[in-house]
């Protein structure tokens, strides 16, 4: 009797083999930018020294740089645009729309504003609770501006209509800039400076409480994300397809669009508004073969990470002893991107 010779590896797709290569190109790219960023900065460490300082062999300066500054804010970073990638993949795929993301949709300018208010009015007298008022603020304003935008849209001729969407978040995104500086009018200079650094995006001032409160965000809510991932799939095939499936597509994407929203003003509380990553992300996701939006949004996460943790790296580097802000960085590659899918007409 004949026996078959080929390995179970042979059956394996085009695309399977290229979505295999896109995760562990990406682990590694991820570990390599890890390391570097806790080996440059504006004292260069070897990376032997690095892995001492990790390890706690390391001397008491190098384990203090290592660990009490550069581990923190490498971690931030990775957190947050792993969470901005999360946040952007959901809601293209709740708009139908590849340019949507948090910060074009005004939602990162609602949390922005629920942050600095609370920074600026309440947030000094309330010492140790200072950073879960700021964070919970960061939710209600991010709520807010997603009632409201999906409220313009709605009036303007359809709430489903994802160019209303992104006109109205536009819209509420520049009203967000406006109110926070009429209510930073008659800040201190210090205060003024401080928070138009934040808006620009940061996370110069990471420590180990941010990340937990963040990390604990991108846990609860980007696991929602991937639970509700099977209704995304169903919700690309339209509104009767859905129905058919058992799927209310509307009230599945409401529930989407609230959380994905969240998950943006968790990051906005922890760096402040760094833009394009929700958008650019999701979509190289795709173009390295993850079309369904499970393995799309967790492709997403992990080249999120590895994105913010090189911009953040570039930002401290480039043209060191200055920092660059995060924010104008991502916004480098984030608009010319957007141009370029903008003149295809968005496919």
């Amino acid at each position: 009797m004949a026996t078959s010779t080929r390995s179970p590896h042979a059956t394996e797709s085009p695309s399977a083999s290229r979505l295999t290569l896109a995760w562990v190109g990406g682990v590694a790219a991820l570990v390599l930018l890890l390391l570097a960023g806790l080996a440059f900065g504006a004292v260069p460490l070897p990376l032997g020294e690095v892995l001492d300082a990790l390890r706690g062999s390391a001397d008491g300066t190098t384990t203090s740089i290592v660990r009490d500054l550069r581990a923190p804010r490498v971690m931030l970073a990775a957190l947050v645009g792993a969470g901005l990638a999360m946040s952007g993949g959901a809601l293209q795929g709740t708009l139908h729309n590849p340019l949507a993301e948090p910060y074009l949709l005004g939602v990162s300018g609602g949390a922005a504003v629920g942050a600095v208010l609370a920074m600026a009015l309440v947030g000094p007298s309330m010492g140790a609770a200072t950073p879960l008022l700021i964070t919970g603020s960061a939710f209600a304003g991010a709520a807010l501006a997603t009632l409201v935008v999906t409220g313009i849209a709605q009036l303007a001729g359809g709430r489903g209509d994802a160019k209303l969407l992104i006109m109205a978040g536009v819209i509420v995104g520049a009203f967000a800039n406006a109110v926070i500086m009429v209510a930073l009018a008659d800040a201190p200079p210090e205060r003024i400076r401080g928070a138009v650094w934040w808006m620009m995006g940061s996370v110069a001032d990471a420590n180990w409480g941010t990340v937990a409160r963040t990390a604990l965000a991108l846990a609860l809510l980007g696991a929602v994300l991937l639970y509700k991932a099977r209704d995304l799939d169903v919700i690309a095939l339209g509104h009767e397809p859905a129905r058919a499936l058992g799927v209310d597509s509307e009230r599945a994407g409401r529930v989407i669009f609230l959380v994905a929203s969240w998950l943006a003003a968790a990051t906005v509380a922890a760096a402040g508004l760094v833009g394009f990553v929700g958008l650019v992300v999701p979509n190289l996701a795709r173009l390295l073969g993850a079309r369904r939006h499970r393995p799309m949004m967790a492709l997403a996460a992990l080249y999120g990470a590895a994105l913010l943790v090189a911009a953040d790296l570039a930002a401290r580097t480039l043209r060191a002893p200055v920092e660059l802000p995060l924010g104008a960085l991502t916004a480098l590659v984030g608009v010319p991107f957007f141009l370029s899918r903008l003149r295809r007409g968005g496919s």
